[in-house]
């Protein structure tokens, strides 16, 4: 707590800072141009402490953020216009005007540069792979982008014609409401290592959490890819205890599939299926089948009273319909005899349709002898019943300390599927089979682990008393919505959510080390604001995502809780912005006193205090506005993200 509350000072006193550096430079050129400071203050607020220097009132405010500068002219002083003050603002040429509005801004841009040159020589910032990572790591199944055939694992290129850099630009997509997007890149094939190119323009669409509150805007990209390193101890408890899993080992594989992600690895050990071991003529081969209750299976006397024979030799208690099965005819002895029906034609054809881009998905053919079931090899039909009542998933963890150190940002996206597709070959093949693989190159075939639902954990009393809370509340929250469809499609993802399987363990992502030149941030942050402010411009985002002074303080507190550098760089980041923002030409900013200049320039003429204030009121009223609306979106996030 203690800690935290002195992130929170840094924060302030960081920002604060910012602000007194920027009219630190209009003071420093004013004085420069001959004109008269009346005060300098640090912060804001009744004064504290205020002394005199060669003419100028210095104060020390209550708030330690921020401070103004007053120069004599910047308002009419009596029956005077501001023009007509010799040493004042307005009293002076145009050009040397300029000069004093533009030195805080570039004091702003000079400093952010500074310390982006402080974070390179300093050797860079440590970041997390999924932040620059160009590969998938989850798809919407439910979007047109999966329909076209990208999945995890493929990589993107091109986000709306622009070179791809990483999560921010899908994240900074995300905000903008434009009706289309242009996706570029080249979908890859794991076992064989082809690649093929794909372009595709697609509307956009709002995905919703699962309060329905927040929508953002995307093209089925749900995720960037990500490590799964596994660290730290396992739980009591965890379905993952005897497993055989390592600290430092990455799991790169699941049920068949290449991992890239925390949201395919849940899809995966929620899915119902078998990974199954078959013989067909010569061939010894893997695929995965539907895992589906006998209830939904349309079967004839016979059959149900097969079924119903090896419940009794596996000793399998309760109702036959409860049980899990394959949809298909099995012999004694485990072979194929033929499909089975499902009671919903729907279902029938989910479970018997081309899976797009399977690495193991091969529909059982009359004469398959079915050799083992998640492999544990089985030699009749009521093994594979008995084994079949519960979900066993099976992984395969890299275990090689050199491919989860630290490395640069620019080589962590080609090292990440550098695992040995050979080895991975190897162990797959071999699993279920006489000779089972466990071990080849750095890989390894983990025990099948049994998934549990976050309640069967062995959870503490807080982790148990947060879950409990924290479910209340969102129930709360899904009640205040007021569309019934929505309130109902809301509590249905809940359920669903809270009934998810999971391993038990924490895992983390690999830490790469990000550092650019200093131009290259500079010119990343400047082409991000810009980004942003064509946006807001031309309303292709919303304003409410605009952090104002609450939401800054809190990302520079966060920042320290991550280190230094990493304030350091938001401290820049807010710089520049800062610095560019005071540079738009409207009368209340920096911006409006140079445009202002420019115009008496060309006209030949000073403004009249009158025709400035018609100008500079409305534009004060409508930032007042802006301010209260983003500081209620950033107390709204805030509370949101605390209770």
């Amino acid at each position: 707590m203690i800690v935290s509350l002195v992130y929170v000072l840094l924060a302030i006193l960081g920002l604060g800072f910012l602000v007194f550096i920027h009219e630190l430079g209009h003071y420093w050129v004013a004085r420069r141009q001959g004109m008269r400071v009346e005060a300098f203050a640090i912060g804001f607020g009744k004064p504290l402490y205020t002394w005199e220097r060669q003419g100028v009132k210095w104060h020390i405010c209550m708030l330690p953020f921020g401070g103004y500068v007053k120069i004599a002219g910047m308002q009419k002083e009596e029956n005077k216009e501001p023009s007509e003050i010799p040493d004042g603002f307005y009293g002076k040429k145009p050009w040397q005007r300029i000069q004093v509005a533009f030195a805080g801004p570039l004091v702003n841009i000079a400093f952010a540069f500074l310390v982006f040159t402080v974070l390179w020589m300093s050797g860079g910032r440590n970041k997390e792979f999924v932040e620059f990572t160009h590969r998938i790591g989850w798809v919407d199944p439910k979007s047109a982008l999966y329909e076209h055939g990208v999945r995890p694992g493929d990589v993107i290129q091109k986000y709306d014609g622009r070179p791809f850099n990483g999560f921010k630009d899908l994240l900074l997509a995300a905000f903008m409401s434009e009706e289309t997007t242009q996706i570029e890149g080249y979908k890859v094939d794991y076992q064989n290592g082809q690649r093929s190119d794909f372009n595709y323009t697609l509307r956009t669409y709002d995905n919703p959490n699962i309060l329905n509150k927040e929508k953002i805007s995307t093209i089925g990209v749900l995720s960037p890819a990500s490590y799964l390193i596994y660290e730290g101890l396992i739980p009591k408890g965890s379905p993952m205890l005897t497993s055989g899993i390592q600290p430092g080992d990455r799991i790169v594989w699941a049920d068949g599939e290449v991992v890239f992600s925390q949201q395919q690895m849940s899809s995966l050990i929620n899915e119902s299926t078998s990974f199954l071991t078959v013989q067909r003529g010569e061939q010894i081969f893997q695929t995965k089948t539907p895992r589906v209750k006998v209830g939904d299976l349309k079967l004839s006397g016979p059959e149900r009273g097969e079924i119903d024979d090896w419940q009794h030799e596996a000793s399998l208690k309760g109702r036959l319909q409860d049980l899990y099965f394959i949809p298909y005819n099995l012999s004694p002895t485990a072979a194929v005899e033929g499909r089975l029906q499902f009671i919903d034609e729907e279902d029938q054809v989910k479970a018997f349709q081309k899976c797009t881009r399977c690495a193991y998905f091969n529909p059982l053919q009359e004469g398959d002898q079915i050799l083992a079931i998640d492999g544990q090899p089985i030699s009749n039909s009521y093994e594979l019943l008995e084994q079949i009542q519960s979900r066993h998933v099976l992984l395969i963890t890299e275990r090689d300390p050199n491919a989860i150190g630290k490395v640069l940002w620019t080589e962590a996206d080609s090292q990440f599927e550098q695992f040995g597709t050979s080895d991975l070959e190897q162990i797959v093949s071999s699993i279920g089979t006489k000779r089972p693989v466990e071990t080849s190159g750095t890989l390894h075939l983990l025990n099948p682990v049994v998934p549990k639902p976050m309640a069967e954990l062995a959870l503490t009393d807080a982790q148990r008393t947060y879950l409990v809370n924290e479910l209340a509340q969102t129930k709360k929250q899904i009640e205040k919505i007021q569309d019934p469809q929505r309130r109902a499609d809301a509590f249905e993802k809940l359920e669903k959510n809270q009934n998810k399987s999971v391993l038990g363990i924490p895992l983390k992502d690999r830490t790469v080390l990000y550092n650019p030149t200093p131009q290259q941030q500079f010119s990343d942050v400047l082409h991000d604001a810009w980004r942003t402010l064509y946006g807001l411009v031309f309303g292709y985002a919303s304003p409410k995502y605009i952090a104002g002074p609450v939401g800054i303080v809190h990302m520079v507190h966060q920042s320290w809780s991550v280190g230094p550098k990493e304030a350091l760089f938001w401290m820049a980041l807010i710089s520049l912005n800062l610095g560019v923002i005071n540079l738009l030409p409207l009368p209340i900013l920096d911006g409006g006193h140079i445009l202002f200049s420019f115009i008496e320039i060309f006209t030949k003429r000073p403004l009249r205090s009158r025709t400035m204030e018609r100008l500079v009121i409305p534009f004060v009223g409508l930032m007042i506005a802006f301010f209260i609306y983003i500081t209620y979106h950033d107390l709204a996030r805030l509370l949101s993200s605390i209770f």
